[in-house]
């Protein structure tokens, strides 16, 4: 599997201000005008993926199909990731016993995080930008006439 540096910077560029909008948003909503917690975080984390998708979708990955089928896609693949930091707690705080906050932030924040980032970057490389109009970026060392090899990943 072959990842462009730009596409790591653009992702990580976009998941940079999607958490800043996602953290912003919910402060302002829970502390400001004293929102309920979960209505709060959800408003937030919608807001922090739209902006998410829009960074993708017309930065990282622009030229390629962009509509409300990825733009579904990428919330589920978003949601997939949330449930790996859920997965993450709840294996170190209720499997392992680790039940300090320390070690929930660890577990879900740190741990979490990063698993969850690994997957929303397969994710949206793959099954939400994999394939456009114009298909896969075309791979520039392979030859007409000799068919194509395509990594796993699409």
């Amino acid at each position: 599997m072959s990842v462009a540096r730009h596409e790591v910077v653009g992702f990580a560029l976009a998941g940079v201000c999607a958490y800043a909008v996602d953290l912003a948003l919910f402060v302002g909503l829970r502390s400001g005008l004293h929102w309920d917690p979960i209505a709060a975080k959800s408003l937030s984390f919608v807001a922090g993926c739209t902006v998410a998708y829009l960074g993708n979708a017309f930065g990282t990955y622009r030229g390629r199909r962009a509509g409300p089928r990825e733009y579904a896609v990428f919330f589920a693949v978003n949601i997939a990731g949330a449930l790996v930091q859920l997965l993450c707690i709840a294996v170190s705080h209720y499997g392992l016993g680790f039940t300090s906050p320390r070690a929930d932030t660890l577990s879900g924040a740190v741990v979490g995080m990063a698993l969850a980032t690994c997957l929303r970057f397969w994710g949206t490389r793959t099954l939400v930008f994999g394939r456009g109009p114009r298909g896969p970026r075309p791979d520039r060392h392979s030859r007409a006439g000799e068919g194509s090899r395509t990594s796993w990943t699409g």
